[in-house]
């Protein structure tokens, strides 16, 4: 019988407990307890970034963390930044035609969501490359998706402006 272990942490603003058997990792637990498919499981070795979420405010593969080391921590999946209006991001990533198939969009969300919370300013083509060098795309490129970070920052700075 697998151990399990009980978690507590806060999951997208809201307080949750959930048992899962101790050797989950947080993907599993935020897949498989908390329906929080939007997370998407990939290649289950920290390579694709599909998996990205923001445990503490930091991009992570969530494949790569085991889920007990969360307690008492912030995780933030892509369903945490739904809101009243269509995130920048998306919104850059829609106009910028910057995602086909969509496997890869949610991490690839969260890694550029990290990164413009870091850095608080318009970011630079070089400063997105190295902020998602962990996701992989298989079908769009990078070049657009680039593209479509860098305009979102330079909107979400002058709505702050």
């Amino acid at each position: 019988m697998d151990d399990v272990v009980l978690l507590r942490f806060t999951l997208n603003d809201a307080p949750v407990e959930v048992a899962a058997p101790a050797h989950w990792t947080l993907l599993e637990v935020l897949r498989y307890r908390l329906d929080q498919i939007g997370t998407k499981q990939g290649c289950d070795k920290g390579d694709c970034g599909a998996c990205t979420v923001q445990l503490d405010g930091r991009a992570v593969p969530s494949c790569l963390v085991l889920a007990a080391t969360v307690q008492g921590r912030d995780v933030r999946t892509v369903e945490g930044l739904r809101g009243p209006a269509l995130h920048p991001l998306f919104d850059a990533l829609d106009g910028a035609v910057a995602a086909q198939c969509g496997f890869c969009t949610p991490g690839i969300v969260m890694a550029a969501d990290a990164l413009l919370r870091k850095v608080g300013r318009p970011v630079t083509a070089a400063e997105v490359a190295e902020g998602l060098a962990g996701n992989l795309c298989r079908c769009t490129g990078y070049q657009k998706i680039v593209e479509a970070v860098v305009a979102a920052s330079e909107r979400s700075e002058a709505r702050r402006g």
